[in-house]
């Protein structure tokens, strides 16, 4: 237990160190949050109006609504797939020694427009899929599409660093990124559990702390200091969730490059980063 979350905080420091070379990385994560609240607001919103949402219904959805769903997760998808696929690319570059900007990584996420949007579709299909079966199969379609989901979760796990670095197709690249998985496969997936742990401790932390000053404000009775806590909490928590999605795409670069063989990264131990995926 203590040694895994040490390789993890080990992986995150490593992680954070890139990150403060290049704090332009921060940018992707900001842009991919805010595209993806205008695009729920440009589907919900009209939706509601027109009344597209009256498919869903307790007994499941219709077609209308599973094709409006799709079209949704489609959008949504894609809006993070690219602005990951930018920031992937950006982070190669750094570890490969370079220096990237903003428009290094979004340059190389134009110039993967195509498969980004090919992956969005099946990632879409997929969810779809696993919302149908836990619909339609009750308490046992949930269990079978949870244990689905973790699988497509552990297989997608390096699709967009493959997407980045190479010239193929998004089905090449899924099936690439099972191989390497199945290759690098370890007793403990610490690129997405031990980030997640540490960040749930943070985030548990501002919480804590937040709901503390937010409560003692509200002892004073002033309206503007109870107005100035919630909005500290909320900018750190936001904060804090920009840094765990950069510090993984960060991280999830590094592991390809050392999956594929590609040499050292800048800012990571080779060692470290062997035993994240230690084989059985």
């Amino acid at each position: 237990m203590f040694e895994r979350f040490s390789r993890s905080w080990g992986l995150i420091k490593a992680s954070a160190g890139v990150l403060a070379k290049d704090k332009e990385l921060l940018v992707f994560p900001l842009l991919s949050a805010i595209c993806t609240l205008i695009v729920a607001a440009a589907f919900l919103l009209p939706a509601v109006g027109l009344g597209a949402l009256d498919g869903l219904r307790e007994d499941g959805m219709s077609v209308t609504a599973y094709v409006f769903a799709f079209l949704f997760y489609l959008v949504q998808y894609f809006v993070i797939f690219f602005f990951n696929s930018a920031l992937v690319g950006a982070a190669m570059i750094r570890l490969e020694g370079g220096d990237p900007t903003v428009r290094d990584g979004l340059r190389i996420a134009g110039s993967k427009v195509v498969p980004i949007l090919g992956y969005a579709a099946i990632a879409a299909t997929v969810g779809m899929v696993l919302r149908a079966i836990q619909e339609r199969a009750g308490f046992l379609g949930r269990i079978v599409a949870g244990l689905i989901g973790v699988a497509w979760t552990l297989a997608s796990f390096l699709v967009v660093p493959v997407l980045v670095s190479r010239d193929i197709g998004p089905l090449d690249a899924v099936k690439e990124s099972a191989l390497l998985l199945k290759k690098t496969w370890g007793e403990n997936l610490i690129g997405q559990g031990g980030v997640g742990l540490v960040f749930g401790l943070v985030f548990f932390a501002l919480i804590i702390v937040g709901g503390a000053g937010i409560i003692g404000a509200a002892t004073t009775g002033n309206g503007v200091l109870i107005g100035l806590m919630v909005a500290l909490l909320i900018v750190a928590l936001l904060v804090a969730a920009l840094v765990q999605a950069a510090l993984s795409g960060i991280y999830s670069a590094a592991l390809y490059r050392y999956a594929v063989g590609a040499g050292d990264s800048e800012g990571f131990n080779a060692q470290l980063l062997g035993q994240a995926f230690r084989t059985k």
